[in-house]
């Protein structure tokens, strides 16, 4: 269904850095389209078997690189492209 490979983490990177260019390639090739929410952090260390420490830094990556947005108490979503 999607064109984006599978999450394999290499030894030679940071794993949450990986895991950000993962969804990032998942937000580009339109399997999280914009205005999607994204599962929790929880949810996300659980399904790419990371520690939530990981999973909440590869998401405050995405933030940084301004393809998503965090609301506090409601989630954090795909920016809509300009």
């Amino acid at each position: 269904m999607s064109d984006v490979p599978d999450f394999k983490p290499s030894e030679a990177a940071y794993v949450y850095a990986e895991m950000a260019d993962h969804l990032a390639a998942r937000i580009e090739s339109g399997e999280l389209p914009a205005g999607a929410r994204l599962p929790g952090e929880r949810e996300l260390a659980e399904s790419y078997g990371v520690a939530l420490g990981t999973a909440r830094r590869a998401v405050k990556e995405l933030r940084d690189r301004g393809l998503v947005i965090t609301l506090p108490a409601k989630g954090t979503f795909v920016r809509p492209t300009d």
